[in-house]
């Protein structure tokens, strides 16, 4: 069986008119084409927030994130924070300094089961009550 296209050999459309074999040509266009031409009507009917700007965009200095750490991963990591020297050892009560650290807030997710002294900005309270029962104490630092 003979194809089409060697049928129309010789004819400059192929037997589709000037625009209908050009792409997407006789669909309107692909995506968002000719939403302020020929779909303007839809456009303005369905999706009327196309055009300009919405919301607000906070600057980035403004905005904050505290770096946060739960009490449960403090009692786990002792041990690496003692290797690198945010943490030490004074009169059998561990002392942390997670201010030194980077961290802003101590949350109170987790077990604490030794007793030990936490140097940090800012604590939840359910942190503080952990850390205070089993006979520490949350200092803010100097």
């Amino acid at each position: 069986m003979p194809s089409k296209t060697k049928k129309y050999r010789g004819y400059r459309t192929h037997g589709r008119g000037k625009k209908a074999g050009r792409g997407a040509g006789l669909i309107g266009g692909h995506g968002k084409a000719g939403v302020h031409k020929h779909e303007l009507m839809r456009t303005l009917k369905y999706d009327r927030d196309h055009w300009g700007r919405h919301g607000f965009k906070r600057p980035q200095k403004m905005v904050y994130a505290p770096i946060t750490i739960n009490v449960g991963e403090i009692e786990g990591k002792l041990d690496f924070l003692r290797d690198k020297g945010y943490a030490e050892e004074l009169d059998g009560k561990m002392t942390v300094y997670l201010s030194r650290m980077g961290v802003d807030k101590v949350l109170g997710n987790g077990q604490v089961g030794q007793p030990m002294d936490v140097v940090v900005n800012q604590c939840s309270v359910q942190a503080k009550a952990k850390v205070e029962a089993a006979g520490g104490s949350v200092v803010a630092p100097e």
